[in-house]
């Protein structure tokens, strides 16, 4: 088998040749052939996440070690499983949950496996899908996406999985709540489909880079904003009703200020983006506007299955998606730390 892996932090991914593994206990080894290109192994494969303040949170710290074959949004056909698995859909073609757990703490007990203190996460502390070969832990994290774009279903593992679980989360609330997303790439635009899809009305969309605007409206923003622009907040809190509810896709300084700043009293704030930094927050408005802060990573894989039946029944919107080879991820890691990506890659396998 070949694949493309990290070698060196920060540098481009290198390929690699080695013997395809054998499935053992209840593994599975499925033949990769797509696999979506996410903004998380930028900082992935820059071996650091920025926490502000000059520190910094080193892969290592998360039991990496070059060599390291990322890609956790993998779509590829089951040929064959260890003696213990069960009910192996082979010569099937499915879609990996990534975001697998120890299998044995009390949070994997209860299906919650990316919220795992030792997580093995494919494609992070497990090898990824940037590759032609990877075995996944369990059957049951082969989701069967029949009926869907095989070019578009991988991203769904990542990009639709966090955005879901992400805006569940600023949930319940009346379809006319104005909600604001921060970030108008990937993320940001899946989060406006998805919540089209669950029947959101008032979506605003702030990012910085105009050529990102079209996107973000024809997937169904009603705003689109640039949240560098003084008059921006002050735009947003005029909206009607007030800002319920702030989805950053961004997660850096700037647009966790603003996204605090604009929200109404109770309203809530979820944080998604990794891009880093840290914001002062003062406790007694945060009581008195009795504000609720809370980070969202990824998603369960009951989640991931609620969004690919959301994506089966028609309601979720597609996102531009472009093609790459394997050969080109480094590149396309290079676009998407400049921000010249608009919606997805995905490297055809």
């Amino acid at each position: 088998m070949y694949s493309y892996d990290v070698t060196e932090w920060g540098k481009p991914l290198q390929k690699a040749l080695r013997d395809t593994p054998t499935p053992q206990g209840t593994e599975v080894l499925v033949r990769v052939k797509y696999c979506g290109v996410c903004h998380s192994d930028v900082h992935i494969r820059d071996g650091y996440f920025d926490l502000g303040g000059g520190k910094k949170f080193h892969m290592s710290q998360r039991g990496m070690k070059p060599p390291v074959t990322m890609g956790h949004e993998p779509l590829g056909t089951v040929l064959s499983a260890g003696p213990e698995a069960q009910n192996v859909p082979i010569g099937q073609d499915r879609l990996v949950y990534p975001w697998t757990g120890c299998g044995q703490c009390a949070r994997c007990q209860e299906g919650m496996d990316n919220w795992c203190p030792t997580p093995r996460f494919l494609g992070i502390q497990k090898s990824g899908g940037y590759a032609d070969h990877m075995i996944v832990p369990h059957p049951k994290y082969l989701i069967d996406v029949t009926g869907l774009d095989p070019q578009y279903a991988p991203i769904l593992a990542c990009s639709g999985l966090t955005t879901y679980s992400a805006v569940r989360k600023l949930m319940p609330c009346s379809p006319q709540d104005w909600i604001v997303l921060m970030g108008a790439g990937g993320l940001g635009l899946m989060a406006v489909s998805m919540l089209r899809a669950l029947g959101h009305e008032n979506i605003a969309v702030c990012d910085i880079d105009s050529r990102k605007w079209d996107a973000a409206r024809a997937v169904g923003a009603k705003e689109v904003l640039d949240p560098s622009k003084p008059e921006t907040q002050e735009k947003l809190m005029a909206l009607p009703g007030g800002i319920w509810g702030v989805a950053d896709f961004v997660g850096a300084e700037p647009t966790a200020t603003l996204g605090l700043a604009v929200l109404r009293k109770g309203g809530r704030y979820v944080v998604v983006g990794l891009y880093g930094g840290e914001v002062p927050i003062s406790l007694v408005p945060l009581a008195q506007r009795a504000l609720t802060v809370q980070g969202s990573y990824v998603g369960s894989l009951q989640e991931l299955r609620e969004v690919v039946d959301l994506a089966k029944s028609g309601k979720l919107q597609s996102i531009p998606t472009a093609l790459c080879s394997l050969e080109e991820v480094s590149g396309v890691l290079d676009q998407l730390k400049q921000g010249g990506v608009i919606g997805r890659v995905v490297a055809k396998i």
